[in-house]
């Protein structure tokens, strides 16, 4: 679902019209799909659920313009993870570190 999100992402960066909307909103559907999983199964440090967060919040940036809701995703992901860094293992909060660091 991220790769989807992903792949809708790149081309509505260059689309216009209905092509747009319609990557637009295939876009936010898998985004958010995937969050909700990431959410459910996934650790808050896990570089899998960090590097959606963060795509995700390029997507509502670039393409949504909204950067309002950008910077919410990526502040709750950051804080989340934060939270949690302390029971990380060492590798993980590695990964972690360096998705948070971009």
């Amino acid at each position: 679902l991220k790769m989807i999100g992903d792949y809708c992402r790149y081309i509505a960066e260059n689309a216009k019209g209905d092509r747009l909307e319609n990557c637009k909103q295939e876009a936010l559907k898998s985004y958010q799909e995937a969050q909700e999983l990431s959410e459910k199964d996934l650790r808050a440090c896990n570089a899998i659920r960090l590097g959606l967060a963060l795509n995700f919040s390029v997507f509502h940036y670039e393409v949504m313009n909204d950067v309002k809701k950008a910077c919410e995703l990526g502040e709750k992901a950051l804080q989340d993870a934060l939270d949690k860094l302390d029971d990380c293992s060492e590798e993980t909060f590695r990964d972690a570190q360096s998705i948070i660091e971009l």
